[in-house]
């Protein structure tokens, strides 16, 4: 009877995220249409991984001149505000924040999952269902990548364009990554959810130490705990006088031209790594579960 190798689904997801993003761009023209409109105030939710992708949507959106987009932790929703439409992500489709969310808003809601029939998609009022991105592994990898892939299709971005990105992501050389002790990820606008969402990673498939800031954030104290042997990693362009400073401190920085979501693939890579290197199984991170269900 053969063993499952340690961290198997997690490497398997994360090398499909090219050939997921495909066919994300083939079902989009099925449902992009249940997605916010142009000029609509919309708040997007989601909790964990899927949190950090409504961060990114929420940036784009508004940047993109689509309209005031506010996003909540699932548990921190404000009922106050008025809002036209609620933007949601969860890949289960069973978290309990999420569900009891829908349950309160009578705002009108599309939620993305990757289940047919989970609770969330009983309470939305349109649900965009993905199973073909669903994964195995606990860890969170290409159904983040996924969810965020249609919602900037919803945008105009043509996701086929960088799935070439994503492709050289998952061959470039990991190089002295793996080796170091720390890693801070920075962004700016859209990319800080990609820079939480790292750290994220980072933390659940090893134990490890990241952390994540706005980027021009990071001078405003976090800088004191960069020195050789740590790292710090930049999804997208940062001022050349921020990478100065970082790069005094003997940090060794990381940065690329690659589209920044296709740069996250990479940080999986570095994660998956990393849990490898500490004899950790990223498919099953300590304490966690596919799902966070609380009891009512």
């Amino acid at each position: 009877m053969s063993t499952k190798i340690a961290c198997e689904y997690a490497d398997a997801e994360i090398s499909s995220q090219p050939s997921i993003w495909a066919q994300v761009a083939d079902f989009a023209p099925s449902s992009l249409h249940l997605l916010p409109e142009k000029g609509e105030k919309v708040a997007v939710v989601g909790c964990g991984s899927s949190w950090f992708m409504s961060m990114a949507y929420a940036s784009l959106r508004e940047a993109a001149g689509h309209g005031e987009t506010d996003v909540y932790v699932g548990s921190e929703m404000n009922y106050e505000r008025k809002y036209d439409k609620i933007v949601s992500i969860s890949r289960s489709g069973t978290t309990t924040e999420v569900v009891k969310m829908l349950e309160k808003t009578k705002i009108p809601s599309v939620m993305l999952t990757s289940v047919h029939g989970s609770p969330v998609t009983k309470h939305a009022t349109h649900s965009i269902v993905m199973p073909f991105a669903d994964e195995k592994s606990v860890l969170q990898t290409r159904w983040a990548t996924a969810a965020l892939g249609l919602l900037r299709m919803h945008l105009g971005f043509d996701l086929r364009s960088i799935i070439k990105d994503a492709q050289e992501a998952l061959t470039c050389d990991l190089g002295d990554l793996v080796n170091v002790e720390q890693i801070t990820f920075l962004g700016r606008g859209w990319t800080i959810g990609l820079a939480q969402e790292a750290a994220l990673k980072t933390r659940e498939s090893s134990q490890f130490w990241a952390e994540a800031y706005p980027a021009l954030d990071y001078r405003h104290g976090p800088l004191s705990i960069s020195e050789p042997g740590r790292a710090v990693w930049a999804f997208g362009e940062i001022p050349d006088d921020l990478i100065r400073d970082i790069k005094k401190t003997g940090a060794l920085f990381e940065s690329s031209t690659l589209d920044p979501m296709a740069h996250l693939i990479k940080a999986h890579r570095v994660a998956i790594a990393i849990a490898k290197k500490r004899g950790l199984d990223a498919d099953n991170p300590r304490g966690l579960s596919r799902s966070i269900i609380l009891d009512k």
